[in-house]
């Protein structure tokens, strides 16, 4: 008799952050065989790559308007932070709709993100099984702690929440970014819920956690998250990108062919993606201080709503570094600039995603986390010794001078030598994907697994 083929539906939250993950996934267990339905909102979908794999399917679900979101607003990159909750509201919201998929499909698995927790009550009622997918470093998700302590909503946080590191941690971590991490993680936001809330609902109804990453790099945290959640946790592997086709080939032909004519591991690569809305004063900067590295430079930029072309940089900044380097606005094929030989290393945010990215090619990482997930993130890179976090004046805000400094230290100064090295050893496990991929086969054996139990009980 022929094994039935598993079914497995996707809701990744409403990022691109998340929705790419999800997506590589979806993709690769669809190559290997497994049903996938990846949902989502019709735009979302639209902006996602194209697939071709047989086995897999995009499934539109109509979002619901939310009073103070643009109708035409269906992910982070399409409001202002502080939208962030209202955008919450509209994702539970998307439950309803989620019902009649699950009722009609009744799908083996459903693999959710940090916010469905609504989504995981509707797979109780129909006998479904759930799993958490965890599009954040294992260090990251080990930092929010137990579910206990997650599902604490504190209106008003003690002055420790602010000033003391998570005593789970095995290692101290600074009082940065911990007052942006308690707020978010314990006090709940105008859609009723905070994000640790959510998080600890959706994994207590999960029957495993999934993390994007690997023993060989995260062994120590994915068996902190093993001992706080009391649940199995597989790594999923840290789905390295491949080729990506790009959607403007003209215009990465004008990228491609200035990249070819610099040296070999010459170019600073600078991206700070679409998810933070970077003010005019902070590009600025950022353009000074990579005019001050004195190093040959490619930037993708992301223009602000409401700011003129002609205002983005500062005067006479296109004029003194036209030998110097290339500024490229809009979007730009991020995968194929960071596989080109001419790059040296990478000055952007420290998202993960940007990071597996740059690590696969081996180039050392210059980090200046903005939001969310990203100073953590920042931390385990830093504590792997692939990259070294620009310091901050005391009011949060950076400087050209010490940004300049920070490029030259870890990409020409002898002191990042030994970080350079680092992070060429580390193409090793980042940049192979047969390795890789073995995380995804190990989780098909699991689902297999799962599968016999259910049809002997």
């Amino acid at each position: 008799m022929e094994a039935k083929t598993q079914h497995i539906m996707m809701f990744p939250w409403l990022a691109f952050g998340h929705m790419i993950p999800f997506f590589e996934l979806s993709k690769r267990l669809a190559a290997k065989g497994v049903f996938v339905s990846y949902v989502s909102t019709p735009r979302n979908l639209q902006r996602l790559p194209a697939i071709s794999e047989a086995n897999m399917e995009l499934v539109e679900i109509q979002m619901q308007p939310v009073d103070g979101l643009a109708a035409d607003c269906e992910a982070t990159m399409d409001i202002q932070q502080v939208q962030t909750p209202l955008l919450k509201k509209a994702y539970d919201m998307l439950a309803d709709p989620f019902e009649h998929l699950v009722e009609k499909f009744r799908p083996d698995l459903l693999v959710l993100d940090f916010a469905a927790y609504r989504i995981s009550e509707i797979a109780a009622k129909y006998g479904v099984s759930t799993a958490f997918f965890s599009v954040y470093t294992a260090a990251t998700v080990a930092h929010l702690g137990p579910l206990a302590e997650l599902k604490d909503g504190k209106q008003h946080p003690s002055p420790e929440c602010y000033t003391q590191p998570p005593d789970w941690m095995p290692s101290p971590h600074t009082k940065e970014y911990e007052e942006w991490m308690v707020h978010t993680i314990h006090v709940p936001d105008s859609s009723g819920m905070s994000t640790g809330q959510r998080l600890a609902k959706v994994v207590e109804a999960s029957s495993f956690v999934l993390v994007r990453s690997c023993e060989e790099f995260e062994s120590n945290y994915l068996n902190l998250i093993r001992q706080l959640y009391q649940k199995p946790v597989l790594p999923i592997g840290l789905l390295p990108p491949k080729t990506e086709e790009s959607k403007n080939a003209s215009s990465w032909a004008d990228t491609c062919k200035w990249l070819d004519g610099r040296e070999p591991k010459s170019v600073l690569f600078v991206g700070f993606g679409s998810e933070y809305k970077m003010p005019l004063e902070e590009i600025h900067e950022l353009a000074y201080s990579i005019e001050l590295s004195r190093l040959p430079f490619l930037w993708i930029l992301t223009k602000p709503q409401g700011v003129d072309t002609w205002d983005l940089l500062p005067p006479g900044f296109g004029s003194r570094t036209l030998s110097q380097g290339l500024v490229v606005l809009g979007w730009a094929p991020q995968q194929q600039i960071l596989a080109h030989p001419a790059i040296r290393g990478c000055f952007f945010h420290s998202g993960w995603g940007t990071s597996i990215e740059s690590l696969a090619h081996g180039h050392p990482l210059i980090l200046l986390p903005m939001v969310a997930d990203q100073g953590l993130t920042a931390k385990l890179l830093v504590e792997h010794h692939v990259g070294y976090e620009v310091p901050r004046n005391e009011d949060g805000k950076f400087s050209r001078g010490v940004v300049a400094e920070s490029i030259r230290r870890v990409l020409v100064e002898e002191q990042g030598k030994q970080l350079r090295l680092k992070a060429a050893e580390l193409q090793s496990v980042f940049g192979d994907h047969e390795s890789q991929d073995n995380y995804i086969n190990k989780f098909i054996d699991h689902l297999k697994n799962i599968t016999v139990k259910k049809i002997s009980q």
